[in-house]
């Protein structure tokens, strides 16, 4: 990152934007003491989280000499090797490109061995102490890894399964736990509650109340939105829509069924009514346990045009309503905040002449997950991305690629005799 762009995201926090991924980042402190595996097991939820997710993590240190290789290595395949669907289910999500182009890209223009400014990015997007080296040792080499070092794999399994080669999770479906008789590989696992906690994904997904913020919100509250919801009341954990029957797949902005299934959407039918045509379409949350959307990235546009024979919209005819966080590119400022809380509801009242040539009336619902990305990618590429431009210009790519329709509908405007 060009230096004048990265004083600039100092300023606002110390955040360095990342790619493909809706996380924010706070700055990171110096690391606490080691986690000590018996203080962990008979802890409440929340003394587990605390000192499961301190920053940076700790190194796994020495395996256990009974530990097999496979048993010991931290790349998401190895586990894939008993774990068949789990590695599936996370290759094809986006935890697993929390390291995109758009955030090495960015690196590539870091000091190898400022490992403080890494973890601005990293304590998220590739939180092992492992990955912080891995991340050092390609930056000295210059570039990125061909075969994909363990920082480019990104939210990997041990980040949240693993401490000291220890391996921690939920109790078993079935509600039963494991003990030493089962003589499970890498010595089985420690069950924990937390790992069904809500509180689990605010490490990542939640400022603390002194971070950085706009318009005094925060920029990342994820966590505290869910918590002031009825989700939070009916028991409705992050878990529960983002790693449903425990399959990890976190899917959100970027998948069209899980945004389609967190919103309703209505229109009303066009009315003539002295030369110009009124309809109505609203977008309401009614799915969503946080706000629609949560972060500052995505872009979700609703518009009603006219639509001649050809179907395409005329020009002169087409209204938006913007539903988003939008913020200036140096996040200095907050332009407008039109998000739906959950149960909150946008409505577009249309209202224009009927232009001759019209047709049809078209209602469409567009998302474009990664919108504040791809002006942040061509604001790099035009100040000059450095030794990472080629990675950034594929971010871009990618953002723009990201956009998919919602919703779409069209309704007549004229009879089978062309009349209004």
């Amino acid at each position: 990152m060009p230096p004048s762009r990265l004083t600039v995201w100092r300023q606002a926090g110390r955040l360095v934007l990342p790619a493909l991924f809706l996380v924010a980042l706070a700055a990171c402190s110096e690391a606490p003491p080691p986690v000590s595996k018996a203080s962990l097991a008979g802890e409440d939820a929340a003394a587990f989280l605390k000192a499961y997710w301190q920053r940076p993590l700790p190194a796994q240190g020495p395996a256990p000499a009974h530990f097999s290789p496979l048993e010991a290595a931290l790349d998401p395949a190895s586990c894939g090797t008993c774990h068949v669907q789990q590695y599936q289910d996370w290759s094809g999500a986006l935890h697993a490109k929390a390291m995109g182009p758009g955030l090495l890209g960015q690196l590539q223009n870091m000091p190898a061995e400022d490992r403080d400014e890494h973890q601005a990015c990293i304590r998220c997007h590739a939180p092992l102490a492992e990955q912080a080296d891995s991340l050092v040792a390609a930056l000295s080499r210059g570039k990125p890894d061909k075969g994909g070092g363990l920082h480019q794999q990104g939210m990997v399994c041990a980040t949240c399964h693993m401490r000291g080669y220890q391996v921690f999770g939920p109790a078993r479906r079935d509600g039963m736990v494991p003990t030493p008789a089962d003589k499970l590989p890498h010595d089985g696992w420690q069950v924990s509650a937390a790992f069904a906690d809500s509180r689990f994904c605010a490490s990542c997904h939640q400022f603390e109340p002194d971070d950085f913020a706009l318009n005094g919100k925060l920029l990342e509250n994820t966590y505290a939105e869910w918590q002031a919801s009825r989700y939070a009341k009916e028991g409705k954990t992050c878990q529960s829509c983002h790693m449903p029957d425990r399959r990890h797949l976190w899917r959100g902005i970027h998948d069209r069924d899980t945004v389609r299934s967190g919103v309703t959407i209505a229109v009303s039918a066009p009315r003539i009514e002295s030369g110009a045509v009124s309809a109505m379409l609203s977008v309401l949350n009614s799915g969503t346990g946080h706000f629609f959307p949560t972060y500052v990235t995505p872009r979700i546009v609703a518009e009603v045009f006219q639509a001649g024979a050809n179907g395409r919209a005329i020009a002169g005819t087409r209204v938006e309503y913007v539903i988003g966080r939008q913020v200036a590119l140096d996040l200095s400022r907050e332009i407008a905040d039109t998000r739906l809380a959950p149960d909150a509801e946008a409505r577009l009242d249309y209202r224009r002449p009927l232009d001759p040539k019209a047709r049809t009336l078209g209602y469409r619902v567009r998302v474009e997950p990664d919108n504040f990305y791809t002006g942040f990618y061509r604001s790099l590429l035009a100040d000059g991305a450095g030794r990472g431009e080629k990675l950034i210009r594929q971010a871009l790519a990618d953002s723009l690629a990201s956009h998919f329709v919602l919703f779409e509908e069209s309704r007549p405007l004229r009879d089978g005799a062309g009349k209004p």
